[in-house]
């Protein structure tokens, strides 16, 4: 029977030191490497759960805290207004250099660290963060569920980014999952991304399936389990295809 090691690593960034929550299957051998981008809650039971699954199936699995500059080492925001509140001030106080300097870190710890293979994945905002960090070419392809910021390009200080318009060019293979019902992502919005990923004629997976936003977190009212399985084979399916 597989079991698993939960541990915790600081990497040195020139903002600080980031914590990365890292989960691997025990046992000899390299594994590939996941990057999981959390939402903006960070570090939280829904968020350790996936990335433990996810080890589960044989991948090396590192959680960073995406605020590290803001927050001290080991913070958990809680899933209420208050959380919410802190955990939008703070994606939108993120330089996006700073956002794309953890990837850099993070790429170059896990080469070491895995096989050699680095992909990314992510929710929520971890979503959009998965798709920055398919620009990077240690990344060879990134996942990202219910993307936030992508479609009005407000990710960062200054709410102005370059994901969008970058997108089409994009070498890493890409899994896009949505909700419907996301109101944080409309349909024109959705297809606003579409649009931009076939005429780059970009190699890329698309999925949308009756469902709110956050439907994969396994607490509160939005979390669908149906649903939450069918997406985790699709993902599963999609990076062992890599």
């Amino acid at each position: 029977m597989a079991t698993l090691t939960e541990s915790h690593v600081d990497l040195p960034t020139n903002r600080g030191l980031m914590r990365v929550h890292v989960f691997a299957p025990s046992g000899a051998g390299a594994r590939p490497a996941l990057i999981f981008f959390s939402e903006i809650f960070q570090a939280t039971g829904p968020i350790r759960r996936m990335a433990a699954a996810l080890a589960g199936e044989g991948y090396l699995v590192a959680v960073p805290e995406v605020y590290h500059e803001f927050e001290q080492p080991g913070v958990v925001l809680a899933y209420d207004q208050a959380g919410a509140d802190r955990g939008n001030e703070l994606k939108y106080a993120k330089e996006l250099a700073s956002y794309d300097e953890d990837v850099d870190v993070l790429v170059k710890w896990l080469k070491a660290e895995g096989d050699g293979r680095v992909f990314a994945f992510g929710v929520c905002l971890g979503g959009h963060l998965a798709l920055r960090a398919g620009y990077h070419p240690g990344i060879s392809a990134v996942a990202a569920f219910y993307p936030t910021d992508v479609h009005s390009a407000t990710l960062g200080a200054g709410k102005s980014d370059d994901t969008l318009e970058r997108l089409g060019g994009m070498d890493a293979s890409m899994l896009l999952v949505w909700g419907r019902q996301d109101p944080h992502i409309p349909r024109e919005g959705r297809e606003a991304i579409r649009r931009v990923l076939e005429e780059g004629d970009r190699d890329f997976e698309w999925h949308e399936f009756n469902a709110a936003h956050a439907f994969l977190r396994d607490e509160g009212p939005r979390y669908n389990p149906a649903l939450a399985r069918v997406s985790m084979a699709i993902l599963l399916r999609f990076l062992g295809e890599q």
